[in-house]
């Protein structure tokens, strides 16, 4: 056999109808590009200032070669211990291979991805384990790619369900429910909000007041929804009692209101629930799930509302495609990878073992608490959804020096979570996560695949990493920067 003749570069560039291909990287290029080139592509193509963050905890050294289970593997083999849980994306720990076996099937079978002209089994086998997944009537889903755009789906739904013209949005003061416009408005942050033009239909009360949200609700006869995360991730990790969740649906159901529970981070089995509502006997009218439902390989968000609630704003061939799902909501591969990570959740007890680990997980870091309660001020949450509160600056210090430096406890907020969190990783191979709004929490998010031999690792590092003292903590840090 004849070879085949071969073309010269230059002749199939004469050859070619389009424009001239640019100087791209490949794929081998990327997965071979060495830590420095990231760092520099990173400054001139995505974010140079947080950038600047990056490099102040050490993050920007490590170039991750691999992901399993638990652990990442960087350049240098060094296995680091995963508590981040990408904010509660990995419940099935990293390369599940379930759930990566479900993706190479689709692959290899060929199936089809886009089906917006067609229906697809995929997205509807998805939307029906969402609904067997939730309690009371919760059965009517919107499949999305993020949670923000779960979100977003989720307020526009109850907005137009809730039979005001004028409606307007009760929200918590410290909330997080995304980035995009609409949620933006009811996120309770000048940094993410900026100088932003925002939805002004909002109305912001303290987060667990119930007194505060019963007055809003009284007061105000535009009030048609509320919108409240069960457990608030960017506020610090903060939950609130029984007594008020039960309050919020009464008072919902008294004044014809509609509640939205943003699970986004604190559900699919986080706190030792498939909801974290689930503990408190509770049901809200619409939720919305994202994060782990990927399977931590793909993006998938998905809002779930009661059917009376969806029918009431999108129940006719007139108001259906008001806001039906976009190009990318119900995607083939994406949902085979959250049907596959659903049934892994429960094949596993996952939900099961975040509750016990969780458990684990808290009683060793009250321990250590109380071994150094001058730098932890707070341990608290639930399943694997644990905040770790240490005290402001000057209360780590000799009472000598606490008057002196208590003046910039402010401006130091944040640090010494900082400090401990770039440590752990530096001298431990520990990763752990931050918060948005008190940065003298940390958050650990571990996946629910956590063993108590995990936990072990971690609290021993802690306390080891605790045990040198504020100075020389300080000291070592200062160090690894001038490194």
């Amino acid at each position: 056999m004849l070879d085949r003749p071969v073309t010269s570069a230059a002749a199939l560039d004469a050859q070619r109808r389009g424009p001239k291909k640019p100087p791209l990287l490949s794929v081998e290029d990327a997965k071979a590009m060495p830590v420095e080139t990231m760092a520099d592509l990173f400054k001139d193509h995505i974010n140079p200032g947080q950038f600047h963050f990056m490099k102040l905890l050490g993050f920007h050294k490590v170039k991750i070669e691999r992901a399993e289970g638990m652990f990442y593997t960087d350049q240098n083999g060094r296995k680091i211990l995963d508590f981040f849980g990408g904010f509660g994306s990995l419940a099935h720990g990293h390369n599940h291979p379930r759930v990566l076996a479900a993706r190479e099937r689709f692959q290899d079978e060929k199936r089809h991805e886009i089906a917006i002209a067609f229906l697809s089994q995929y997205a509807a086998a998805l939307a029906k384990n969402l609904a067997e997944c939730s309690p009371g009537e919760l059965d009517m889903v919107f499949l999305g790619s993020t949670g923000s755009e779960a979100m977003e789906a989720a307020i526009k739904v109850a907005e137009r369900a809730s039979g005001r013209k004028n409606c307007k949005i009760v929200h918590a003061e410290n909330s997080f429910h995304g980035k995009s416009k609409g949620v933006l408005s009811i996120t309770d942050s000048n940094l993410y909000q900026g100088e932003f033009k925002l939805v002004d239909n909002r109305v912001k009360v303290p987060f667990g007041d119930l007194e505060a949200l019963k007055r809003a609700i009284e007061n105000d006869s535009d009030i048609g929804v509320v919108v409240l995360e069960t457990v608030q991730g960017g506020g610090g990790i903060i939950g609130a009692p029984t007594e008020y969740w039960q309050g919020v649906r009464t008072l919902c159901d008294r004044h014809d209101v509609l509640w939205v529970a943003d699970e986004v981070q604190c559900g699919y089995g986080r706190t030792g629930k498939f909801y974290a509502f689930e503990h408190h006997g509770v049901v809200p009218d619409v939720t919305a799930l994202a994060k782990s439902l990927g399977g931590g390989k793909a993006a998938v968000g998905a809002m779930i509302a009661k059917r009376s609630v969806y029918m009431k704003a999108y129940g006719t061939p007139k108001t259906a495609m008001i806001h039906a799902q976009a190009t990318f909501g119900g995607i083939g591969e994406a949902c085979v990878t959250a049907i596959e990570g659903l049934n892994v959740l429960y094949d596993e007890d996952l939900i099961g073992n975040s509750a016990d680990t969780g458990a684990y997980l808290l009683s060793r870091l009250k321990t250590i608490q109380a071994k150094y309660p001058q730098i932890i001020k707070d341990v608290r949450g639930q399943g694997l959804f644990v905040g770790l509160e240490f005290q402001d600056f000057s209360r780590t210090l000799p009472l000598a020096l606490r008057p002196m430096v208590a003046i910039l406890d402010d401006k130091l907020k944040g640090s010494l979570s900082g400090f401990i969190g770039a440590l752990l990783l530096r001298d431990y191979d520990v990763l752990v996560a931050f918060t948005e709004y008190n940065r003298n929490v940390i958050r650990l998010e571990p996946p629910l695949i956590c063993g108590e031999e995990h936990v072990d690792q971690f609290c021993d590092a802690l306390d080891d990493l605790l045990s040198r003292g504020i100075v020389s903590i300080v000291k070592d840090f200062v160090k690894s920067q001038l490194g």
